[in-house]
């Protein structure tokens, strides 16, 4: 079998923010996540940062918070001090370019929700076609502008139907 021996799956996806306090409330208030611990500051004076990081070796990582998000993948969101400038957040369509999805059990009650704490909504939810067909998704922007997306398949996709190797659902792991 091809692949890394004894790999299991994704234990944690790291990102930076401009404003780890304000990333903080949005995950812990508005997504429902649970802070577990945070580390920092790191400032390194060799090529530490450089060689182990692939940053500026004079940047400094400020602080990095690990958050636990229900069933998903655990968060490690970090907060620097770039020696060399920042780039913008970057759009889908860049390299680089991402966006988290949450999947939910009422995709209407969340989007509700959401809505009611104020989270900017990118347009009208979508249902999908093709082999997606059954998902409903929307994407939504968190205050420093990282994109989000919200999505629900209570009764599967259409794909399913034929599918030998199903993708991996929140809702039922063990699968």
């Amino acid at each position: 079998m091809a692949g890394i021996p004894g790999l299991r799956g994704t234990e944690h996806i790291g990102f930076t923010v401009p404003d780890l306090d304000q990333a903080e409330r949005f995950f812990v208030d508005v997504i429902g996540c649970e802070r577990i611990y945070a580390l920092g500051p790191f400032i390194k004076d060799d090529n530490w940062m450089a060689e182990h990081l692939g940053v500026h070796p004079r940047t400094v990582m400020r602080e990095l918070r690990f958050f636990r998000c229900k069933f998903g993948p655990n968060f490690e969101i970090f907060q620097y001090e770039s020696a060399d400038g920042q780039a913008a957040q970057p759009r889908n369509s860049d390299i680089g370019g991402h966006h988290l999805a949450f999947y939910v059990d009422d995709f209407d009650t969340a989007l509700d929700y959401l809505k009611s704490k104020g989270v900017e909504i990118m347009a009208e939810p979508t249902l999908s076609k093709s082999h997606s067909e059954g998902q409903k998704w929307v994407y939504f922007r968190s205050p420093w502008g990282m994109q989000f997306e919200l999505v629900s398949f209570p009764n599967g996709k259409a794909y399913e139907a034929t599918a030998t190797t199903k993708l991996w659902h929140p809702a039922d792991p063990s699968k």
